[in-house]
């Protein structure tokens, strides 16, 4: 059902109180039909949210609010190889990877505890701790709201990048993800290189992690590492982690010997976005009641009251601080509106 003047507090993890012009809760897929029946409808400005956890208002939204909740998840078929599982765009993510473990099919766990839907997953490419979403992924089912078609897209057609995806660019808002299949190991090896994840495996005395442990491990330090977005509104990461050449990298570390970095499979360098808003002085600091959380550099929280434009701002200076210290551009990670 379309509702005016809807309201976006609930549906925007930052908490802002903004409202869309026009609103509407998809519960299946048949009410899409309804929508695209009304041609004024199908030609207003859109955005999809699931529970939008990676986008900041800055306003409100002059257009119509499509807030996913299609629900439904099952195992399509297996291989000798691998589990194929379905899992409809509107179920929280979080909660489907710990359903695939339930079911004996790991390999999504270290994504644990990232907030969203999953249908909000590909367009961003998720990852942490060492694995991104196009890893597992085999494939999703879009309903391109122009044409009324629903087509299938493999990783290929989706355009997979570093949290990126060509939902975000020539797309947005035009297909609209239904469902994705993922692929899941049965010859499933655990991802435990990263130094928190090995660490506290260490602590806990577990060379052989199973699936379940790590998925509790990741959780654990996220929990202790970012804020909760119902207590605290936040967006998780504010920021990418920036990637930059080889030859720019020389440079970069004879100025700054002890920077942070990842050496990427093509040759690149993945610098630490948290490590150098952390020197250039900004964890903790704040513009009125938007802030750098005391604990994450890389999560910009609002303390209550502050506004879509003053997080961005906040953003902003950091940026040039960056910038003018390290010669490095960071890029906004959520959809700023």
């Amino acid at each position: 059902m379309l509702q005016a003047d809807y309201s976006l507090r609930k549906y925007n993890t930052f908490g802002f109180d903004v409202r869309a012009r026009i609103g509407c809760l998809i519960r299946s897929e048949a009410d899409f039909i309804s929508l695209r029946a009304d041609r004024h409808i199908v030609e207003m400005p859109r955005i999809v949210l699931g529970s939008g956890s990676n986008v900041v208002f800055t306003r409100d939204f002059d257009g119509l609010a499509l807030v996913m909740d299609l629900r439904g998840r099952r195992i399509v078929s297996q291989t000798n190889d691998a589990y194929l599982v379905e899992v409809a765009a509107g179920e929280r993510w979080h909660d489907f990877v710990n359903w695939t473990l339930q079911q004996g099919m790991p390999g999504l766990e270290n994504l644990a505890l990232i907030p969203g839907t999953v249908g909000g997953a590909p367009v961003q490419n998720i990852g942490a701790y060492g694995l991104e979403l196009v890893e597992r992924f085999e494939s999703l089912r879009a309903l391109d709201m122009i044409d009324g078609r629903i087509i299938e897209l493999d990783a290929q057609a989706c355009e997979f990048g570093y949290r990126d995806s060509i939902f975000k660019r020539v797309t947005r808002n035009q297909l609209i993800i239904l469902s994705v299949v993922f692929r899941l190991p049965k010859r499933w090896c655990a991802r435990k290189a990263y130094a928190d994840v090995s660490s506290r495996l260490a602590v806990s005395k577990i060379s052989e992690p199973t699936a379940r442990q790590i998925f509790d491990v990741i959780t654990a330090i996220r929990r202790e590492k970012l804020p909760d977005h119902t207590v605290l509104g936040n967006a998780g990461s504010f920021f990418k982690n920036p990637i930059i050449t080889n030859e720019q990298f020389s440079v970069l570390q004879k100025k700054e010997p002890d920077i942070v970095f990842h050496i990427q499979h093509d040759g690149r360098v993945k610098l630490s976005a948290g490590w150098m808003i952390d020197r250039c002085g900004w964890k903790g600091r704040s513009i009125g009641t938007a802030a750098v959380h005391k604990n994450q550099s890389l999560v910009l929280v609002n303390y209550g009251g502050a506004t879509g434009e003053q997080v961005v701002a906040l953003a902003q200076e950091i940026r040039a601080d960056v910038s003018q210290r390290f010669s490095v551009k960071l890029d906004i990670e959520p959809l700023v509106i």
